[in-house]
């Protein structure tokens, strides 16, 4: 039997520990751009020294972020301790490409209403909980039926960041329109199953365990795609969530409209959550759990935010 192709078992090893098809796409891509960048030598045939020099062309070559950078080590660690079974260990002489401190971007309460009220039906509702119970626009856009608890008024998020699941609070505000939505896409489920479809991409171990649930209403996504499309995985026809871009684009707009000009985006939204709660008395490890942080310092930084705005202090010209 003939040996399957470098990428195909780079794929086949990541299916097998379930990561996201997101993860795939990007890992794969940066194997071939290490294999390309050494004149298409095989990677059993290269170590720590070809890694270091793709790696310190990416920073000092190419200029890229440091999160980029990552991605590709992160890549060919993969590549190397999961399918050839060689740990790289420390890489010497790895040039990091530099990680710019910045603090978070953050609306004010008017401001954030002034975006909001530019946007209507499914995007509205998307960006009310990046503010109101501090999702990341993955985490929203992945939210399921059954992740949302009406009786005890709170959101599961589950395989968030760091593959941890968290618990946050389903603003009482958006509970009437959510119901009135959800209603919509049981009657568009309801419509899919009729014309033979219905089924929704589920976890490999929980497909293989619960082989029915993908077409039960509970695992559907909330805000699911107005198409159907073919699973790359399974050749299956099934309904995703809605992406990404169709977000980013309308709050884009909503900021133009707004007339407010700060270099902000969907997840500006999360980060005022935190900086209003903090504003507003709450403990910060109680918005370190809602945020789903594992450390601290990374829930500290709303404090800066706030200080920052010299709250507290009085400017000279002021007392003149």
């Amino acid at each position: 039997m003939k040996k399957p192709k470098l990428l195909e078992q780079v794929r086949a090893e990541i299916r097998r520990r379930n990561y996201s098809y997101k993860t795939e796409t990007a890992y794969t891509n940066w194997i071939k751009r290490f294999v390309k960048f050494h004149n298409f030598e095989h990677p059993k045939n290269m170590g720590k020294s070809e890694i270091v020099e793709f790696l310190n062309h990416l920073a000092t070559g190419k200029n890229v972020a440091a999160s980029t950078q990552n991605q590709a080590l992160c890549s060919i660690v993969f590549l190397y301790e999961h399918l050839f079974e060689q740990p790289i260990g420390a890489l010497d002489n790895l040039k990091r490409a530099k990680k710019p401190k910045r603090l978070p971007v953050v609306l004010s309460k008017n401001e954030t209403g002034r975006v909001i009220h530019h946007l209507s039906g499914v995007k509205k509702l998307v960006v009310q909980l990046l503010y109101g119970s501090g999702l990341r626009i993955s985490e929203a856009l992945r939210l399921r039926v059954r992740d949302i608890d009406f009786e005890y008024q709170q959101i599961v998020v589950r395989n968030g960041k760091g593959l941890r699941d968290r618990v946050t609070i389903l603003p009482e505000k958006l509970q009437p329109s959510l119901k009135r939505h959800i209603k919509k896409v049981k009657n568009l489920h309801l419509q899919d199953q009729k014309k033979g479809y219905g089924s929704v991409v589920l976890p490999k171990a929980l497909a293989r365990k619960y082989p029915k649930a993908e077409c039960e209403f509970g695992w559907q996504y909330i805000f699911p795609s107005k198409t159907r499309a073919r699973d790359p995985r399974s050749g299956k026809w099934q309904r995703y969530h809605i992406s990404t871009s169709t977000i980013q684009k309308a709050v884009k707009q909503a900021f133009n409209l707004a007339q407010i000009h700060k270099k902000a985006g969907c997840h500006t939204f999360r980060h005022s959550f935190a900086t209003h709660l903090l504003q507003n008395g709450y403990d910060i490890r109680t918005v370190q759990e809602l945020l789903g942080h594992k450390n601290l310092k990374t829930t500290m930084i709303y404090t800066h935010v706030i200080n920052k705005g010299g709250h507290y202090i009085k400017s000279p010209v002021d007392i003149l």
